[in-house]
């Protein structure tokens, strides 16, 4: 949401060929020790809470942001969970939750900066993300090789976000010989702003 919006719509759609009943809950979205933490909020408000969407309607939701963010970005999630039907006998019901985010600009214009680190201990490698500015990163494809060219897998790397003023950590899955520490690991991925391509020392964790 721009600074001083305070209103926004988001539209949910059933291509499918039956009726799916929803609820919608919204929560504050911080990282807290390197991960997402949801809390529930009354800050962002929408209408409708629930509601049944026939085969091929479309609802809109609208959303209310009761107080403008101070400072830096706010960031919120809403999770639209499909409400199951009675399965008939001998069927599984599969039923569907989506998680949006939605963040709130303050007036004052901010952008992410993100600061990067590999933290080994006890024979686990983590890749943090440190960001000190005042608005999200959105961070895409993470990738880290070895001089020799060798991928290290990054869980979870696919797509992710570092909150304003917030630390994010991703585990990195360890090939039989892990890289010790002081070894320079190369790090690429792709977000908001441009490609991210540089050199990452291992170090050891922070106590």
């Amino acid at each position: 949401m721009p600074p001083e919006q305070m209103t926004t719509t988001l539209t949910l759609s059933n291509p499918g060929k039956h009726a799916v009943a929803f609820q919608i809950r919204a929560f504050a979205w911080d990282q807290q020790s390197g991960d997402d933490h949801l809390a529930a909020t009354d800050v962002l408000q929408f209408s409708p809470p629930l509601g049944t969407l026939e085969s091929g309607a479309s609802q809109v939701v609208r959303l209310l942001l009761r107080s403008p963010p101070q400072g830096a970005e706010a960031s919120y999630r809403l999770l639209i969970d499909q409400i199951p039907t009675p399965a008939s006998p001998g069927a599984v019901s599969l039923v569907l939750r989506m998680s949006i985010p939605v963040f709130a600009e303050p007036a004052a214009r901010v952008s992410p900066d993100l600061k990067w680190r590999l933290d080994m201990e006890a024979e686990r490698l983590r890749l943090v993300a440190v960001n000190s500015g005042g608005r999200h990163e959105a961070v895409r494809n993470l990738a880290l090789r070895t001089a020799d060219g060798s991928s290290l897998k990054v869980e979870n790397g696919a797509l992710g976000y570092v909150l304003a003023g917030a630390t994010r950590r991703w585990d990195v899955v360890l090939p039989a010989a892990a890289p010790a520490v002081g070894t320079v690991l190369k790090l690429s991925a792709q977000t908001d702003h441009g490609p991210i391509d540089i050199d990452v020392p291992v170090a050891a964790a922070r106590p």
